[in-house]
């Protein structure tokens, strides 16, 4: 059974880098099977495919937000990493980290997923 835990600042600054960290448990990041998904959900608004990474270590991200992400892993300790640069307070959101048995690329549909991480409040203020 996978299970995922995002964890982070729940307070980051306007203009500097939000760090966000997901732990997997009950299988391996480098797993063939699985996608390593972040999205966010804002106050008010709908869910928002951020980006991915596969076991293989390939990273996609949504172009919207392309110039500002990077996702990474941490094989030894089964994590998988979002940062993102330049936060405004717009990037104010629930982050969360999804698994998915398929390649689907800017899925916002929750039962897309197979596993969802419970989620990680991040607000960006002075």
């Amino acid at each position: 059974q996978v299970q995922l835990q995002e964890s982070g600042p729940g307070l980051v600054k306007p203009s500097q880098t939000l760090s966000l960290t997901c732990t997997v448990s009950g299988a391996s990041i480098r797993s063939e099977y699985y996608y390593w998904n972040w999205l966010r959900q804002p106050p008010g608004k709908g869910l928002e495919w951020m980006g991915v990474i596969s076991g293989s270590g390939s990273a996609w991200y949504s172009p919207s937000l392309k110039s500002r992400i990077s996702i990474s892993r941490d094989t030894s300790k089964n994590q998988v990493t979002l940062q993102l640069v330049s936060v405004t307070p717009e990037d104010t959101a629930v982050y969360y980290c999804a698994a998915a048995k398929t390649f689907i690329m800017s899925a916002t549909t929750k039962n897309q997923y197979d596993t969802w991480g419970q989620g990680t409040q991040v607000t960006v203020s002075s």
